[in-house]
């Protein structure tokens, strides 16, 4: 059992690893291919780091010629430390390792027009990046920035993390426009959207789904359920089948969207012929198990 759980652990790492890398291939192809070209300022920190170098290279470019990749690694020292004192040891690890593998890649990476139409080049980096942040933080990593904030304040709001992204960044739609001009804060803001929606769509931990599962098997149902997922199972007996007049008895509980998968299964095994209704998007008072990353 031992040997088992080093090599699971093991894989693990080198999932985690793998995943790091991949981010930072996806990113810089969001900067240099996308943003850069195209005028767009990312969201969070990273568009911070935009926005600085924008600033340095008109104000400073005499004395100082900062990059992107440089500056978000500098920025996001100060939320290493947050991670490792709040959300854990290993979390903050990886999240340094995607960070580094980003600046590497940003910087190393060649700069490729493949458009300047800011619309295109707004909706093309913000999926791509999107879909490797939301990639990142479902195999237990962060990609730096808010991510770290998102994760902190979720655990005491329970807000999505695309909807925390969006409150940070009004000050990066602003300075879009007072850049490049208003057309391109415009568009930074849609880019910033899509970002976050794509990560909500990919990171799904945090979307809840309440399960109202009719049986003449309960039993069977929570052994197998709980089994396979951390959760809380409501039994009301004494239901009927309006059909047939047969005894029933209706399970309610709720989970994550990325457990529907297991929840399907279980009920494959104990009772495939049970009536199972989900609602999406339910709202949450009290307390609901969330894995530490």
């Amino acid at each position: 059992m031992d040997e088992l759980q080093r090599i699971w652990k093991r894989h693990q790492y080198v999932a985690r690893a793998s995943t790091a890398f991949i981010y930072g291939i996806l990113v810089s192809i969001a900067m240099n291919f996308f943003w850069t070209p195209g005028k767009i300022y990312s969201s969070g920190i990273t568009g911070l780091a935009q926005l600085l170098t924008s600033l340095g290279n008109r104000y400073l470019a005499h004395t100082f010629h900062p990059s992107v990749a440089l500056l978000l690694f500098l920025l996001n020292l100060p939320l290493f430390v947050l991670a490792w004192k709040q959300i854990g040891h290993r979390f903050t690890f990886f999240t340094i390792l995607a960070v580094v593998c980003s600046s590497i890649m940003i910087k190393s990476l060649s700069a490729v027009t493949l458009t300047k139409d800011p619309i295109i080049c707004a909706i093309f980096g913000a999926a791509i990046n999107g879909f490797g942040t939301g990639l990142a933080l479902k195999n237990g990593i962060s990609t730096g920035g808010l991510d770290i904030l998102g994760l902190t304040l979720r655990k005491r709001t329970g807000k999505s993390i695309g909807t925390i992204n969006l409150c940070f960044n009004f000050f990066i739609i602003l300075a879009a426009g007072a850049v490049y001009g208003w057309p391109y804060a415009f568009y930074s803001a849609l880019g910033i959207f899509i970002n976050a929606r794509v990560m909500d769509m990919v990171y799904t931990r945090q979307q809840k789904m309440q399960v109202m599962i009719v049986t003449n098997k309960p039993r069977s149902v929570i052994d197998c359920i709980q089994s396979r997922l951390p959760r809380g199972i409501t039994i009301v007996h004494g239901a009927e089948g309006a059909y047939r007049h047969d005894q029933k008895t209706i399970l309610f509980t709720v989970i994550s969207r990325y457990e529907q998968s297991e929840l399907k299964a279980a009920m494959e095994e104990s009772d495939p012929y049970a009536f199972v209704s989900i609602a999406e998007n339910v709202e949450i008072m009290g307390r609901f198990y969330e894995p530490e990353p």
